[in-house]
């Protein structure tokens, strides 16, 4: 056996995977001789932001993640939490937003294939897809571009899988030109005793690469995703996925997890076999010893490093026993797919990379992983963030412009208005578990089958609110998912985040990371729901300019009764009551941007005991029969939130300026943003219950009007059909299939 000696040619190589020249001295002090240009590539992606967490891992240990219910934290493929009757539901958030600005139908496909892979890696079933994207001004052609790809690319991809896409978040500002926002959610459902970890162990044990062939896509995907600007990298690092390809191998897998095969399973994302192999053997506590030249390949004279860093997609690891091996391979077989035996698990600690008779890598695993640097940025708000967020929002009076016409202007806003033209893309429907799918309710209701029950999914943030005060922002977008889940009458279970931030290395990327991971601790503290998985993606910028902090917060609830979950359909006749704990707030609203376009101001503030008392309070009203629709107040206020739910039913109302507000002004009051508000609309008897039900925690109601007609009547004598804002708010976005045609530049 001989060691491999090919080096870098060229100068300074470490910089080409990311590394600094400080990180390549450590690696020379570790290793005590040169790396070979294997295992540097390894190093670059181990050591990125995207696998190490090396700006990031100081403050993610301020998230609470333990609770009596979670059955798997962080550490692990994806998170997975007790729902009851002996299942778990397993969820996961992650990024793909460098792949998606480069190429947005293949890097957002991709994208939904390596969460979902995620999940059923963990022997759960996908039920369902949700997404969070943000993009820059539609007043752009390439942002059209952007826009009608990535939604075409993740109901491609999901919709051939089979797999609905029932729920998201999307949103619009000029700080994401360049740099679009590409967060894909998935949750499977699977028995407590049949959770399969990511954990190699048993000497001897082999190691078998299964699905598609290994090709040079992909190439520094991690690497490509800790660096600025996206565009400045080639194609040739974005993945390509084929659906059909990972159906047959999501069936394959989860078959074989039904047998007694699998000691462990991992699939291959960023960073492809090197991650996969050393994540298992780190867990395990194990080395392993591959041989490349078993791998297969696509295309002819791949090199042991650009196989060993190959993101190509629809492949998975897996440890099984010798005399196994037949067994997985027959079995692979019937979904024509490939399943080859690569090397072994070893007692030794190490990752040891051969190439026939070369070694190509031989490092002890804890130099991937425990040796990869951390680094805390001291940082603090600016001066200029501190004027812009303590900026006082005026409001005329007199020349104010009638609150029917606010209320059109906001619902044909693309922050506002319907989201149908993206949803419409997708089939929410497929699997028939879908009891309340996209603009039905304020989260996705799923049956769990052979049950009553099923789970609640919703997926938040605001953007502004976070620019604005990233830490408030990221409380707010806590309570905001928790509150979905808690207004169709689930009870939050557990949150996974997605950290999508500037470059942390500098201000006011290392101020937005630290304090929305701060904001994230503290209210799922307060509230009571743990963080049970997430991602972290950094250096979102271009042309120095970087994005608005997106720290994207997924929930998942349970529901004992899915028949008893409540939307946002009213019936005639109806009392509705505005339930809230706050004050509205012009500050960072949707109305200051559109009417006014500015972002300034204070966020709304929030109280999280007394939100704690409204989820409460929010599941046991959705569990009378006499209580017909519960929707949350958000972007653009009472006003709008009235309207949206008259948009669903199809019913109008009279509403009466609510009493305890009545001295505010009348922006303030109708389009003002609130934290724990939100709408209920109940039949006169049960609407009587809950005014008291409110006093009893604390929390203020009053009621609004009566549901009838179809015209919604406001205070100042305006009006608005019903048939007006449905047009308004079907109109806010361009149609992603119109905007395919846009050329992409």
């Amino acid at each position: 056996m001989t060691w491999r000696t090919v080096l870098p040619i060229a100068e300074k190589p470490w910089r080409e995977v990311a590394l600094s020249d400080t990180e390549y001295a450590s690696i020379l002090s570790l290793l005590g001789r040169d790396p070979t240009l294997v295992e540097l590539g390894m190093f670059g992606a181990m050591w990125s932001e995207h696998c190490g967490y090396k700006h990031s891992r100081p403050h993610l240990r301020q998230l609470p993640t333990e609770a009596p219910w979670v059955l798997q934290g962080p550490g692990e493929n994806a998170g997975a939490v007790d729902i009851g009757h002996g299942l778990a539901a397993v969820f996961k958030v992650e990024s793909h937003n460098h792949p998606s600005a480069v190429e947005p139908y293949e890097g957002a496909a991709t994208g939904v294939g390596g969460i979902v892979r995620d999940i059923f890696t963990m022997g759960a079933r996908p039920i369902a897809i949700l997404d969070g994207l943000r993009f820059g001004s539609l007043d752009l052609a390439r942002n059209q571009y952007l826009l009608s790809h990535v939604v075409a690319g993740i109901g491609g991809y999901g919709n051939c899988l089979g797999i609905p896409t029932v729920g998201g978040d999307t949103a619009f500002d000029a700080k994401f030109d360049g740099n679009p926002i590409v967060n894909a959610m998935c949750v499977g459902i699977v028995p407590h005793d049949g959770i399969v970890r990511a954990r190699a162990s048993g000497v001897g044990n082999r190691i078998v690469l299964i699905g598609a062939r290994t090709g040079r896509d992909g190439m520094h995907g991690a690497t490509f995703a800790s660096v600025e600007d996206p565009e400045a990298s080639h194609r040739g690092v974005i993945q390509v996925g084929n659906p059909f390809l990972e159906k047959q191998l999501m069936e394959a897998c989860l078959a074989l997890l039904q047998t007694d095969a699998v000691v462990a399973m991992q699939d291959l994302g960023a960073a492809g076999l090197t991650s996969s192999i050393i994540e298992c053997a780190s867990r395990g506590g194990v080395g392993v010893d591959i041989d490349v030249t078993e791998v297969p390949r696509r295309e002819e004279g791949m090199s042991a490093y650009e196989i060993m860093l190959s993101e190509s997609q629809e492949r998975m690891v897996l440890v099984c026993a010798p005399e196994h091996v037949p067994d997985v391979v027959e079995l692979l077989g019937r979904w024509s797919l490939s399943a080859q035996d690569i090397g072994e698990i070893t007692d030794d600690g190490m990752i040891t990379i051969r190439e026939r008779d070369e070694i190509a890598c031989s490092v002890p695993v804890k130099l991937f992983i425990d040796a990869c640097p951390t680094y805390h940025v001291a940082a603090t708000e600016s001066a200029s963030q501190k004027e812009r967020r303590e900026a006082v929002v005026e409001v005329e009076s007199g020349s104010a412009a009638s609150i029917a016409e606010d209320v059109l202007t906001l619902l044909s806003d693309p922050n506002v208005g319907s989201r149908r033209p993206i949803w419409e893309q997708y089939d929410h429907t497929i699997l028939t578990n879908t009891v309340m799918g996209p603009g039905a309710a304020d989260a996705a209701v799923m049956r769990v089958k052979g049950t009553e029950g099923g789970i609640a999914i919703s997926m938040d943030c605001n953007s502004r609110y976070c620019d604005l005060d990233p830490y408030n922002g990221a409380r707010l977008a806590v309570a905001e998912v928790t509150r979905n889940v808690a207004c169709v009458g689930a009870r939050p279970l557990g949150i996974t985040n997605c950290l999508n931030m500037g470059n942390p290395e500098r201000e006011p990327g290392s101020w937005h990371l630290q304090e929305s991971v701060r904001g994230i601790a503290d209210a799922c503290r307060e509230l009571g729901v743990p963080v049970v998985s997430g991602n972290v993606s950094l250096y979102n910028e271009s042309g120095g300019t970087a994005i608005q902090p997106t720290p994207m917060v997924g929930c998942v609830g349970s529901i004992a009764d899915v028949s008893r979950a409540k939307g946002l359909s009213w019936q005639d006749g109806d009392q509705l009551s505005l339930v809230r704990t706050g004050e509205p707030t012009l500050g960072g609203s949707a109305w200051l941007a559109a009417i006014r376009g500015s972002t300034a101001g204070s966020p709304p503030a929030i109280d999280l005991a007394i939100e704690a008392q409204l989820q409460d309070l929010l599941q046991r009203m959705a569990r009378e029969d006499g209580v017909h629709a519960i929707h949350d107040v958000s972007l653009g206020g009472i006003a709008v939130t009235i309207a949206e739910c008259s948009q669903v039913s199809g019913s109008g109302v009279a509403i009466n300026t609510p009493a305890s507000l009545a001295s505010l002004p009348r922006q303030q009051l109708w389009f003002g943003e609130v934290a724990s508000a939100v709408l209920i609309a109940a039949s006169a008897e049960s609407a009587e219950e809950i005014i008291p039900a409110c006093e009893e925690v604390g929390i203020m109601c009053d009621t609004l009007g009566t549901i009838g007609g179809d015209t919604i009547r406001f205070p100042d004598d305006s009006w608005l059909s019903v048939t007006q804002i449905r047009s308004a708010s079907e109109r806010a976005l361009v149609a992603p299939t119109e905007a395919g045609n846009l050329v992409a530049n």
